[in-house]
């Protein structure tokens, strides 16, 4: 397991920060050896707290073009069939993954592909689970294009917490399947729209491991 870039400054400012605290507590209260050890102890939770949120695994990605891999780490939040306006503007089974702030925050590409279609949305903070986050939440549109012609749409939403999405994807890349396409940080929601033809093969309440689960075969 490693750490993300996105929090190696931050894990090294909130070290120097809990550790001059620290200090300082010892310093002004050198008698009060209760309250350093509280002091020490709660710091230490809070840096594995944050610490965690920047974890990834590592592993080896079993890529199969008749599969879709789930995108991100969480809870299957919502299964159902729906317009995909903005891009493939036609019916798809959309499948919703909540994240929350225990879970990996690395979003993986579900499918290889050439991406087909990007765009930043600036929005809201409304909480993940609100019905209007995927239209009104700040959120990415992203689409690939895989070799037989199929197009995946998967877009990462913030929430009233995750209000940090960060993307590492444009037009004309290609990626394949278990890639690093972004990160939301401190959880939020990934949705990804698929063909009709696609047989879901997760249910509602299921946990997923973005990479990892298969949420759909071809």
């Amino acid at each position: 397991m490693t750490i993300h870039r996105e929090g190696r400054t931050l894990l090294f400012v909130l070290l120097i920060m809990l550790f001059g605290f620290n200090w300082a507590v010892a310093h002004f209260f050198p008698e009060a050896i209760a309250l350093q050890n509280i002091s020490i102890g709660i710091s230490i939770g809070f840096y594995l707290l944050i610490l965690q949120f920047f974890r990834i695994p590592v592993f080896e990605v079993k890529k199969n073009m008749n599969q879709v891999l789930a995108p991100a780490d969480g809870k299957v939040v919502v299964i159902e069939e729906t317009d995909e306006p903005e891009y493939l503007k036609s019916r798809r089974k959309q499948i919703s993954i909540f994240m929350s702030p225990v879970n990996v925050h690395v979003n993986r590409m579900p499918v290889s592909g050439v991406i087909s279609y990007f765009k930043y949305h600036p929005g809201k903070y409304l909480v993940a689970w609100h019905p209007k986050s995927s239209t009104e939440n700040e959120r990415t549109t992203i689409a690939t294009k895989m070799d037989n012609g199929t197009e995946i749409l998967f877009r990462q939403i913030a929430g009233a917490l995750a209000r940090r999405i960060k993307w590492y994807v444009k037009e004309g890349q290609k990626l394949e399947q278990g890639n690093e396409f972004g990160f939301i940080k401190f959880g939020s929601r990934v949705d990804i729209f698929l063909p009709l033809n696609a047989k879901v093969k997760v249910t509602i309440g299921e946990v997923t491991r973005g990479g990892k689960t298969v949420i759909a075969e071809f």
